[in-house]
């Protein structure tokens, strides 16, 4: 007995998807600048985050989520997904705002973060200082403010109640793993050393499951699917998270500012404890592990200091290992897409993001 023909499905659009995120937000935002408005409150707060919100990115965890509903269906998503997609965004946009400050980073998408923003606004009626400590606590508070405005478009997206049931854990545990994190991050910061597991762990939590997995997870269940495709979408998820987190940290070394929107100090200058840096202590000989610790965490590390220590990272290997490191786990990443019980039009996309999210300059 002949087998039925396959249809044919086209792959999802990814540039469609992006379009109807960015519809989700600009409706968004723009209501809750209408709310603040109506309400009479100031505005400034509301005006800072919408530009921010509609300032850009990538959009890698909505694309994500909605690829995720793909995995599930090959019906397009409805309105109320889409909106929950734009949540996600929503709610990367205050990791990225507190993660800033925690990092006193000067530069995020090419412009001032926000942080700096509310600094120079407030600056002519302040000392340097107050204006600097006035920016930092206002950008916890826009902060604040996006992450509730992400958990707002979440109750109000319009989802079923079976939907509601299947989604809301997996945000929950999304927003749980990503300040923990972030938490992980930031206590052992302050003393970059050899130890490879502490960067990858990191790595796990405050990247690769936000970034990667939970997206793809939550966009899965709300199309329906269960425990066993969310597992199999895990298995090429967090190698992927960490190979773009990994290539994410190069990027904060050795990337080119007009490229990333990033300056290429603040990661040496905060003296991060990652992979790259841990390999680089763990094989440099002594005078060049005491530039690197002479030479992390100095807020005022110069251009010369840090050419002398991107070329340790380079002698030592370091940074060809983490190079290794993000091909294997794009390797694996894709060889787990083989075994995905998914659309082969969402198989193509999901490779096409993991050649992507790995190979990217910027």
């Amino acid at each position: 007995m002949n087998s039925p023909p396959t249809l044919t499905i086209e792959p999802p659009d990814l540039a469609h998807l992006r379009h109807r995120v960015e519809e989700a937000l600009t409706a968004f935002v723009n209501a809750k600048r209408d709310a603040t408005r109506a309400a009479g409150m100031p505005g400034e707060a509301t005006e800072t985050l919408a530009d921010f919100v509609l300032d850009g990115g990538k959009r890698l965890r909505p694309l994500l989520c909605l690829l995720g509903w793909h995995t599930a269906t090959e019906t397009p998503p409805p309105p109320a997904v889409v909106r929950v997609a734009a949540a996600l965004e929503i709610f990367h946009d205050f990791c990225l705002i507190h993660d800033d400050v925690m990092d006193h980073s000067a530069l995020r998408r090419g412009h001032p973060t926000v942080h700096r923003v509310l600094a120079t606004r407030h600056r002519p009626a302040r000392t340097p200082a107050g204006a600097d400590e006035l920016g930092a606590h206002a950008a916890v508070l826009v902060g604040d403010l996006a992450f509730v405005w992400s958990d707002e478009l979440l109750h109000t997206a319009g989802l079923t109640p079976t939907q509601t049931e299947a989604a809301w854990p997996l945000i929950d545990a999304m927003r749980a793993e990503v300040v923990q994190g972030q938490y992980l991050d930031l206590v052992q910061g302050d003393a970059p050393d050899t130890d490879l597991d502490a960067p990858l762990r990191v790595i796990r939590y405050k990247t690769a499951k936000y970034t990667v997995e939970r997206p793809l997870h939550i966009g899965a269940a709300l199309a329906g699917a269960g425990p066993v495709l969310r597992q199999a979408l895990s298995a090429y998820a967090l190698p992927l998270g960490e190979a773009f987190q990994l290539r994410d940290d190069l990027l904060g070394i050795f990337g080119d500012p007009a490229h990333t929107g990033k300056p290429n100090l603040d990661d040496l200058r905060e003296g991060k404890h990652t992979v790259l840096i841990a390999h680089a202590l763990r094989h440099a000989d002594p005078g060049q592990r005491e530039l690197l610790r002479h030479s992390l965490g100095d807020p005022g590390l110069s251009e010369d200091t840090a050419a002398r220590v991107r070329a340790v990272l380079v002698s030592t290997g370091a940074r060809a290992t983490v190079e290794e490191l993000i091909r294997d786990r794009r390797e694996q990443a894709l060889n787990a897409l083989d075994d995905l019980p998914v659309p082969p039009a969402a198989r193509q996309v999901l490779h096409n993001v993991a050649l992507a999210a790995t190979m990217r300059h910027s």
